[in-house]
């Protein structure tokens, strides 16, 4: 699958990794410097048609130097980066229009939280269509159920295994990549489509994180939370200086749609829900505050600006699971070289330890 992977993206250096479409976050210079170190940079997709146009326009004069900065060239016929939508609040036609307007379609357009099932055929079939297959599908999704259906419905170049240790919005009962991944793997096997490459998303924020999911079956591997972490990425510093304080993220983050409501976001499909950094919006809920007056107390916090993120803040601070083994700010180019030769380095010194078929070995890793 990562031969695959490459096949369609010629630029890609493996272990293939990916920057999440994260609305706000995944500015063009982030996208493009990851796709430049031989990863695929994604932006997220907007509802008004000109302001994606202005975006992908911004991210593809970024990405001119690419051919001469690695050895495996794009294909000229798109840009080599992607971008994101969810489907909830978003019509095919804002994408479509917004295309009209590029020499060159993105490579590839990232599906997401549909309302209904088949809003993902009306969707692959009208980029389909407006590109002339240059653009390929990508759909996320977080049960095996919903694969199978991704795969009937729109039949995508590649499916995004997001588990439940991801930040941001995700479903709100799934389970995590351990076992989810093998899973999807096993369920497209029985159904003849184990030639759809599957990337692994959700608490993977190292190498050690992206040679795991390598192990478990997938052909790369997806980084949001890692990205946050980007002097590229388009956030407040207070929420950066956030991502590299906080520890043991299985505790210090939660699943909930308070953020939706605090920052009154409306639309999203009640199967969803988010997770971010535990935060005194969260506390104050457990001890019985209603939405008015969290909503209330948040609006006054944003007058603050930094300093309105912390342990006793109430900014919301997306962030998944894997956010303790993040200690520091980095170009994007230098976390895709990094994670990947870490990636690298475990899996060769996992296949030398047990290859050597001496007793004990494994006990040294």
């Amino acid at each position: 699958m990562a031969h695959k992977l490459t096949k369609l993206y010629p630029w890609l250096s493996t272990p293939a990794i990916i920057s999440a479409p994260m609305l706000g976050a995944a500015t063009p210079a982030l996208a493009a410097n990851v796709s430049k170190a031989g990863g695929l940079g994604f932006i997220a997709g907007s509802t008004r048609p000109e302001a994606l146009a202005d975006t992908l326009q911004q991210t593809a004069n970024l990405t001119r130097t690419i051919n001469s900065s690695y050895n495996r060239k794009p294909n000229n016929d798109t840009l080599p980066v992607g971008v994101g939508f969810q489907l909830f609040n978003t019509s095919p036609s804002t994408l479509t229009t917004a295309f009209a307007t590029l020499p060159v379609p993105p490579t590839a357009v990232w599906l997401f939280a549909p309302t209904h099932p088949s809003d993902l055929t009306t969707w692959s079939r009208s980029i389909r269509a407006s590109t002339s297959n240059k653009t390929h599908i990508w759909i996320q999704i977080g049960t095996v159920a919903e694969a199978r259906a991704a795969v009937e419905l729109a039949s995508p170049e590649v499916l995004v295994i997001q588990g439940s240790d991801a930040g941001g919005h995700g479903l709100a009962k799934s389970a995590s990549i351990i076992s989810l991944l093998p899973e999807v793997l096993d369920m497209l096997s029985s159904i003849n489509r184990r030639d759809i490459p599957v990337l692994a998303a959700g608490g993977i924020t190292d190498g050690r994180g992206v040679a795991a999911a390598l192990t478990l079956g997938a052909a790369g591997v997806v980084m949001g939370t890692r990205f946050l972490a980007a002097s590229e990425a388009g956030i407040a510093p207070g929420w950066q200086r956030e991502i590299t304080r906080l520890a043991d993220g299985g505790v210090s983050t939660t699943r909930s749609t308070l953020c939706d409501r605090l920052k009154e976001t409306k639309g999203w499909p009640a199967r969803y829900d988010g997770r971010a950094a535990i935060n005194r919006g969260h506390e104050d809920e457990e001890g019985g505050m209603s939405d008015g007056e969290n909503v209330r107390l948040y609006r006054e916090e944003l007058e603050k600006g930094d300093e309105a993120w912390g342990a006793s803040g109430r900014m919301v601070t997306y962030a998944g699971t894997g956010v303790g083994l993040i200690r520091d700010l980095k170009p994007a180019a230098a976390i895709v070289e990094e994670v990947r030769s870490q990636a690298k380095e475990v899996l060769e010194r996992v296949a030398g330890a047990y290859g050597s078929g001496r007793a004990g070995a494994g006990a040294r890793l």
